[in-house]
């Protein structure tokens, strides 16, 4: 991806952030978005059924080679979120990452930095880096 982009839509976020620039306002406003994202994915789930959660226990087990134990976990997520329901999620994703920047903007933080130093993190500590 082109740095650039990620520059621009911070600028772009600091000049359109008009009615929250208190910090308190964009980290509610930023907290809000993750809750009306997992609110989309769970109405997916309760009101359209284009996908289903069914869960249990991970089966980990610490002597099997890390490309193993990779396939033997699951997300407990089973079809695919439909056409309304990948559009809801993604406008509210997109909301999250606006008030993520403008987080960014308050602390003057640059985004491009933080993906950056994240990126080189995990690809300097590949496997070590498990969440």
């Amino acid at each position: 991806m082109d740095p650039r982009i990620l520059e621009a839509f911070q600028q772009q976020v600091s000049e359109l952030l008009l009615r929250h620039r208190s910090f308190l306002d964009v980290s509610s406003k930023f907290q809000e978005s993750n809750s009306r994202i997992n609110r989309a994915v769970t109405k997916s789930v309760t009101e359209c059924g284009c996908m289903e959660i069914q869960a249990s226990c991970q089966p980990f087990q610490g002597d099997l080679p890390l490309t193993e134990m990779k396939d033997q976990v699951h997300t407990h997520l089973s079809g695919r979120l439909c056409d309304h329901c990948l559009d809801v999620v993604k406008e509210e994703m997109g909301k999250n990452l606006f008030y993520m920047t403008a987080l960014c903007n308050l602390l003057d933080i640059s985004l491009e930095e933080v993906v950056e130093k994240e990126a080189n993190k995990l690809s300097t500590l590949g496997v070590f880096n498990l969440r």
